[in-house]
């Protein structure tokens, strides 16, 4: 047990000491990193029923008939090469087909609409175990790949039912190509595909929708996707709210102390402590963590740091898990310089994610 000194008058706070981010270095094994590829819990409960289109947009209520049948035409079973019912070998069998035409949608719309909440639903409603579908973002598949290898890879989901794939970014090229590499061997094994990507959060109405820059970029797999528009007003675009105010050093160490499960980290000393870890065990990471306590938040000095951040911020904005910070605001973690750069789509996320869980973290300090 652990005693923080509490203001004159007050009496002193004991607890146990919190957790420390920075004293974890968590072990993931492979087919762990591939049961947690789920919707996250904050869509544990949708479903298209609890999707409330908007009646002024009929492309909106479209999309849940469309997708509804879609799932509804992946049932029957999904035989890997070689297998039969029962699991039992069959040795004289050609290669399953890909069925003609499409084999994926994509939820082409911008902020707002409800795509997240579309795509988890497809997850939702396919009718397949769970561990025969999968859904994560663009950058758990590529660190996915980037933990098992690529033909690991291809092996782990190549007998999923689907694959659903938040938030695909194309901002890198190399990625995008390793990611197209890995939908192709995928199609030809049978996997469906359902994929969602996000415009950037700048001047109204630009790039609103991206089906043009996605099919282009996937080449040989355009064919394979149907684009599925929906429309709806792009409410992100009005600019990011404004981060609250940081507290003091001593108020978040006084709440880190007085909330069971929070962890307490320098936010310099974190930063630095991501680098030796791979970004696909940043959810195990915060197992088991209530609330993240981050102490002196400055300025991010480079671009590799920031994206390990982004996918820390992620992670977090999964699982619900507040943030309370002394320091700079969330919203001056970036330079003008990342946020006008390739990845200021991440960056402008990263900002909106934690000045989300930053205003759940009030009731965290005392009044």
């Amino acid at each position: 047990m652990s005693s923080f000194p509490a203001a004159p008058g007050s009496s002193p706070i004991t607890a146990a000491a919190p957790l420390s981010l920075c004293a974890r270095a968590p072990q993931v094994p492979a087919d762990r990193l591939v049961a947690e590829m789920v919707p996250p819990p904050r869509f544990d409960s949708v479903r298209f029923d609890t999707y409330v289109p908007d009646p002024n947009q009929p492309s909106q209520s479209g999309a849940v008939t469309v997708l509804s049948a879609f799932a509804a035409g992946l049932g029957g079973a999904h035989l890997a090469e070689g297998s039969g019912p029962g699991g039992k070998r069959r040795w004289f069998t050609r290669k399953p087909q890909p069925p003609a035409g499409p084999r994926g949608v994509y939820l082409d719309g911008g902020y707002g609409v409800g795509k997240t909440h579309l795509l988890a639903s497809l997850w939702h409603a396919t009718p397949a175990a769970p561990e025969k579908k999968a859904f994560g973002t663009f950058v758990e598949l590529t660190n996915l790949v980037g933990a098992l290898g690529f033909q690991q890879t291809v092996e782990t989901l190549g007998g999923h039912r689907l694959l659903c794939i938040d938030e695909f970014e194309l901002d890198d090229p190399g990625d995008t190509v390793l990611v197209s590499s890995l939908l192709s061997r995928l199609v030809d094994k049978g996997v469906a595909l359902a994929a969602t990507s996000n415009t950037l959060p700048g001047k109204l109405g630009e790039g609103r929708f991206a089906a043009a820059d996605f099919l282009r970029e996937i080449q040989g797999l355009s064919a394979r996707f149907r684009p599925l528009r929906i429309d709806g007003e792009d409410y992100r675009h009005r600019g990011l709210p404004e981060a609250p105010a940081p507290y003091s050093d001593e108020q978040v160490t006084k709440a880190a102390y007085a909330t069971e499960g929070a962890s307490l980290d320098d936010f310099p000393g974190l930063l630095g402590h991501l680098a030796s870890v791979h970004p696909s065990r940043y959810g195990a990471l915060t197992d088991g963590v209530r609330a993240v306590c981050l102490t002196d938040v400055t300025a991010v000095p480079d671009q590799s740091t920031a994206l390990r951040l982004v996918v820390l911020a992620d992670r977090l904005y999964d699982r619900e898990v507040p943030v309370l910070a002394s320091g700079l605001p969330f919203d001056r973690l970036f330079s003008e310089e990342m946020l006008n750069g390739g990845y200021r789509k991440k960056y402008f996320r990263a900002i909106s994610r934690l000045t989300a869980l930053a205003r759940d973290a009030k009731g965290l300090v005392a009044q």
